[in-house]
């Protein structure tokens, strides 16, 4: 794997990089714990996890490591936070809460990714020529926007992968039949290897990165569905 140019062009491709990961990381996590709320749970707003401050939610390796090192050789910038806790003993339906919770991260990020993709339509339509004749409003479409809408996509889907510490873990508990759920829990224990191995390990052994695979299947085709 090759390393990456340092030039203009790369810096400002990772100083947008992390100024759209951190919302769209803090705001997915504020989903969850605002969800949790909603379902008559305060132990994520009890936890301060209801925050806009990214202190109250950064992973070091989930929030930090991991992006930088993706960002380093330009591959899809994905992450993960601390997990917001809630319980689920307050919910009605804990089944059904624990589904919702799961789902209000990845879903917080579909819809910054839609608004980022509108604003980029009206400025196609409406403004064209300010994109041409304007460097920084064109580093803000070009270069900001872009990248909010991928990268918001990149985590939504990145997030429903049934590997915790990842929202799809939750989701998927679900569809387990009850008398299951105890071992699936036990199991779930044990995933963090397989998610290391994945992310890290297989690109490097085999040169075939399954995450991007289906990061580029799935959140690329969407983007190239909503953007101009």
């Amino acid at each position: 794997m090759s390393l990456p140019i340092f030039n203009t062009e790369y810096l400002i491709y990772v100083i947008c990089s992390v100024l759209c990961f951190i919302p769209a990381l803090v705001l997915h996590e504020v989903a969850h714990g605002y969800a949790a709320y909603k379902l008559g749970d305060p132990t994520a707003k009890a936890a301060g996890r209801l925050s806009l401050n990214p202190l109250h939610h950064i992973d070091i390796f989930g929030t930090v490591v991991l992006p930088l090192f993706l960002m380093f050789f330009r591959m899809p910038v994905i992450g993960y936070a601390k997990p917001v806790p809630y319980n689920p003993s307050f919910f009605k339906d804990p089944r059904k809460g624990d589904l919702i919770v799961g789902l209000a991260g990845p879903l917080a990020n579909l819809f910054m990714a839609l608004i980022a993709a509108g604003i980029c339509w009206l400025i196609t339509l409406f403004v064209p020529q300010a994109v041409q004749d304007n460097i920084a409003f064109q580093m803000f479409y070009v270069f900001f926007l872009n990248q909010f809408v991928m990268i918001n996509l990149f985590l939504m889907f990145f997030n429903l992968l049934p590997i915790p510490p990842l929202d799809g873990s939750s989701i998927i508990a679900i569809l387990i039949p009850i008398r299951w759920l105890p071992k699936y829990y036990m199991i779930e224990r044990y995933a963090m290897p397989i998610f290391l191995i994945l992310i890290i390990v297989v690109p490097y052994i085999l040169h075939v990165n399954p995450i991007s695979l289906y990061l580029n299947a799935t959140a690329g085709s969407i983007a190239n569905l909503i953007l101009p």
